[in-house]
Parts: C-alpha cells; sequence; structure tokens
C-alpha cells in the first residue's frame, strides 16, 4: 500500500479536463489521491475526467479556473485544501500552446503575454501559492510539486517561439522550488514530454506522422498521454525522497543528442 492510499492524500491538478492533464488524474487516483481538478471550461470533458477518478474509488473536485488570472489563485488553494483538509501534491499540467506558427519574426506582443501568462506566470504563481500552504502544515503524507514542461524547454522550434520561451523557464522554476522546499521535505519534480498524441496536437497530426517516419523519434512513435501519467504519478508518490530538482523525459529518446 503507497503512502496515499493509506493517508488519504489530496492533488491539485491543473488543466486537467482532458488529454495528459486526464490521465495524470487517473494516474494519480489509481495511486491512492483524491483529486482536484482546475481548468478554464466546465464542460462535458470535466465531467468525464471526474467520473473516471470516482470509478478508481476516489473523490473529485472541479474548480473552474484561469491559470492567467494570479488573483484567483489564493481562492483556488483555498478551495482545494478544504475539499480534503490539505493538499500533499501540485501538478502543474495547464499550458496553451502558441496561437499560430509562424516566422519567428512576425511574433506578436499579444501572443507571447497570453503564451508566458499561461505556461510561466500563471504557473509559476500558483506553485508559490500551494507551497506556501505546504511549508505552514505539518506533514503527514509525502508531498510534491511536479511540473509537466515539454521538450521544447531545450529544443527549438522558431515557428512558435512563445511556447519554446514559455517552456524553457520551467527547468529553472523546478531548480528554485527544489531548492527552496528541500528543507521541508517537499520534491520538486519535472516531467518533459515529447510528441504527445492529445487534443493539442491532432491538428498537426500528419506532419508527426511524416516525421515519425524520417526517424524524428527512436522510438518511432506517439507518446501516449497515460505514458506521462504514469511518470507524474510516481514521482507524486514519494518513490523518490532524495531526488527533488530532477527531471524525468518521457520522449522515446527525441532530446537524446545523437549523430
Amino acid at each position: 500500500m503507497s503512502k496515499s492510499e493509506s493517508k488519504n492524500a489530496t492533488a491539485l491538478v491543473t488543466g486537467a479536463r482532458r488529454g495528459i492533464g486526464r490521465s495524470i488524474c487517473v494516474a494519480l487516483a489509481r495511486r491512492g489521491f483524491d483529486i482536484v481538478l482546475t481548468d478554464v471550461e466546465h464542460d462535458e470533458d470535466a465531467h468525464t475526467t471526474c467520473a473516471l477518478v470516482r470509478d478508481e474509488g476516489r473523490d473529485a473536485l472541479f474548480i473552474q479556473s484561469d491559470l492567467s488570472d494570479v488573483a484567483s489563485h489564493a481562492r483556488v488553494v483555498d478551495e482545494a485544501v478544504r475539499f480534503k483538509g490539505g493538499l500533499a501534491c501540485l501538478v502543474n499540467n495547464a499550458g496553451i500552446g502558441s496561437p499560430s506558427r509562424g516566422d519567428l519574426l512576425d511574433a506578436s506582443a499579444q501572443a507571447f503575454d497570453a503564451v508566458l501568462g499561461v505556461n510561466l506566470r500563471g504557473t509559476f504563481f500558483m506553485t508559490q501559492a500551494v507551497a506556501r500552504h505546504m511549508v505552514s502544515v505539518s506533514p503527514g503524507v509525502a508531498r510534491s510539486i511536479v511540473t509537466v514542461s515539454s521538450v521544447s524547454a531545450e529544443m527549438a522550434s522558431p515557428e512558435r517561439a512563445e511556447y519554446c520561451l514559455s517552456k524553457s523557464a520551467l527547468p529553472m522554476m523546478t531548480r528554485l522550488f527544489a531548492l527552496r522546499l528541500a528543507s521541508a521535505n517537499i520534491g520538486v519534480f519535472e516531467v518533459r514530454p515529447g510528441i504527445i498524441r492529445t487534443p493539442m496536437t491532432a491538428g498537426v497530426a500528419q506532419k508527426y506522422e511524416a516525421r515519425f517516419r524520417e526517424g524524428l523519434v527512436p522510438a518511432g512513435r506517439w507518446g501516449e498521454s497515460d505514458e506521462v501519467g504514469q511518470a507524474v504519478a510516481s514521482l507524486a508518490d514519494g518513490a523518490l525522497p532524495f531526488a527533488t530538482g530532477s527531471v524525468v523525459n518521457v520522449d522515446g529518446g527525441l532530446s537524446i543528442p545523437a549523430f
């Protein structure tokens, strides 16, 4: 029995209603976590994810929230804490892609602000808000903060500059919070997915299929959202207590330098 199963821990997952977020919720529920889900829309996808969590025998609470609205973070964390009396895990999964792909020289300030407002600014301040709660209470279970970034944290795609810049800052954010929270025994990790089959990548599926045939990904296939969920859940469950600040690549070898 894991620590979460014995202690009824609660995880807050941002951007949770579909895709990778949904898979993370289900994987955490299987580890014994109750789940607080946030997303910008409270729709059928959100209801489905809550139902999948409950199918695993855990409780679920959905909170509608725009991560870019930093002023709302305190309310979200308060609601999440009230749900079961505390938070043992935060998963920073919410993120948006570049509004459009195109020439780097044509990138707009509006698109830049929108993407960084969610992927970096919103993620940083949500992490800060949850960390403040975590350090203010006595731990009863393993505690963790896991940020889902992207291979774009290191691999450059000039046609989506805003996205790459937003993701490139998340490894430093992970290291900063890992250092700050190490003495409180709060593990801070980064999970770095590669090309994952999700609603966000559906629009460029044909492009990636062709690149797979050309050998872009050594594993030769799409990554699946469940594979990201399994990685996040393993870190969240306290299995690697002395590995804070670590990065787990879930990319089929895409990011390995090779020639």
